[in-house]
């Protein structure tokens, strides 16, 4: 057996020893007679697991008893809409936008609210955590959001923002138990534990009892409400028990371990040794400000893209996987031209399987044809421009057109085939109109011919139309 050195910001690297044990209960567990994965949640076995897995990360953590931990689904995206059901009783609240996943939230919760953007690290492409000390916090939020380690830009909040007395909510996915952490200081925190936890399909949030009150939002789903979940003891549906199960088993690895201050210590020492090495090399720079440098992620750039793709696909040959898949993609969803062409695109390239429709690919089925790079959904052309031009993104699709008058912000990677995309064209004809008079087609005549002269052609040329197309 060959294992890699595996880099992927999520579903991550779990202990060796984790998946051994997992491997020889995968038939009979316990003497059970069947897997984790067949037994009813409602089954004593499960409830053992489940139970443990709680009592065991109320250890690790110290998570006091006027707390709840409860084991949902849907991710950290659908804890963007449950926060604010459940939270935003004055429909305010303040977020701090420091990357890529706080302003998705933000974007979020304002389909439920006011959201205030009381600090911002937008303008620096998300490379530092903004002063919090002294924060425009409003009198009438609900909770101040923060993502606490940006996964994408490898910033780390070091000290927690200024709240002046307001609840402060925290996604730690990207830190989840990496450190010891004082969960008092939160009213809810919470993690998708595919980063540093367990397999993919678990979020845990740990929410203050005083939160958790049949007070919500008009219209939020029973399955919505941190209250169900509560008085449920998680089981309220059917939960992701296999990956409840294997967290379980990574807790008490973790305590085995020495906890989270030894795994604090193991992570700092990893850390420097990336660090020290880019502050030292004439080649790699990070792209962090120091005081913020995240120990779970670190980016780094050589300044070329050639020797971007030199440096990952040599990475790759020494067994070095997903060093640069942590970056997102902006991508138009279907329903949009442009995100159907690129469908189109991918089908041809056979990266996505032939559907009669392309239009009806879904971006988390487009997400997993690309290795699961996380995509950024966008409802329309202009809104993926500006995400990759205000660095949000890596990445996107556009029509080489829309990219005009950006050529300080934006590197065209590839201009791609029609033979790929198939064509895209804008089609011009004079419309017969029995009501119009002879000046009046003649004027619409004489513009259909100006369209397709030499003249016009060299316009749309110099804003990167293609013309060179039939009649």
């Amino acid at each position: 057996m060959k294992r890699v050195y595996n880099f992927s910001a999520g579903p991550a690297v779990l202990p060796e020893e984790v998946l051994r044990e997992a491997a020889n209960e995968m038939l009979d567990y316990k003497g059970c007679g069947m897997s984790v994965m067949e037994m009813s949640h409602r089954s004593k076995a499960f409830a053992e697991i489940i139970e443990t897995a709680e009592q065991d990360l109320r250890d690790l953590m110290g998570i006091p008893d006027n707390y709840k931990v409860l084991f949902l689904q849907g991710g950290a995206s659908q804890q963007f809409a449950m926060i604010p059901m459940n939270l935003m009783k004055n429909k305010v609240a303040d977020y701090i936008v420091t990357g890529q996943w706080a302003k998705k939230a933000a974007a979020e919760a304002s389909k439920y609210g006011k959201v205030n953007k009381i600090a911002s690290s937008e303008d620096k492409t998300f490379s530092y955590i903004p002063d919090c000390s002294d924060l425009p916090v409003d009198e009438d939020a609900d909770y101040v959001y923060i993502c606490e380690n940006n996964t994408i830009y490898g910033t780390k909040f070091k000290e927690l923002p200024n709240t002046k007395g307001k609840t402060l909510v925290a996604d730690v996915s990207s830190c989840f138990l990496s450190e010891p952490v004082d969960v008092t200081k939160y009213g809810l925190i919470y993690g998708g534990v595919q980063k540093n936890v367990g397999p993919a399909g678990v979020v845990i949030a740990i929410i203050r009892e005083d939160l958790i009150t049949e007070d919500v939002l008009p219209g939020t789903p029973t399955m919505l409400t941190y209250k169900t979940h509560a008085d449920a003891g998680s089981l309220y549906n059917t939960p992701p028990a296999y990956g409840i199960y294997i967290c379980g088993k990574v807790f008490k690895w973790l305590k085995k371990m020495g906890g989270l201050e030894v795994m604090k210590e193991r992570n700092e020492k990893k850390a420097k040794l990336l660090y020290d090495y880019l502050d030292q090399s004439k080649l790699f720079k990070g792209t962090v400000e120091k005081k913020d440098r995240s120990l779970m992620n670190v980016p780094f750039v050589t300044g070329s893209d050639e020797l971007d793709a030199k440096f990952v696909k040599e990475a790759k040959e020494a067994g070095l996987e997903n060093l640069k898949d942590a970056k997102s993609i902006a991508l138009a969803d279907g329903s949009v031209p442009v995100g159907k062409y690129t469908r189109q695109a991918l089908v041809n390239a056979g990266i996505l399987d032939a559907v009669d429709d392309v239009s009806t690919i879904p971006t988390d089925v487009v997400s997993q044809a690309l290795g699961g790079v996380e995509i950024n959904e966008c409802g329309n052309v202009s809104a993926v421009k500006t995400q990759v031009a205000e660095g949000s993104n890596e990445v996107g699709t556009v029509y080489y057109s829309d990219t005009y008058g950006l050529e300080d912000k934006l590197d065209i990677l590839q201009v791609i085939s029609y033979d790929l995309t198939g064509n895209v064209i804008y089609p011009i004809a004079q419309v017969k109109n029995d009501e119009a008079d002879e000046l009046e087609q003649k004027a619409a005549l004489d513009l259909v011919n100006f369209v397709k002269s030499d003249a016009a052609k060299a316009i749309f040329d110099s804003y990167y139309f293609d013309t060179n197309v039939e009649d």
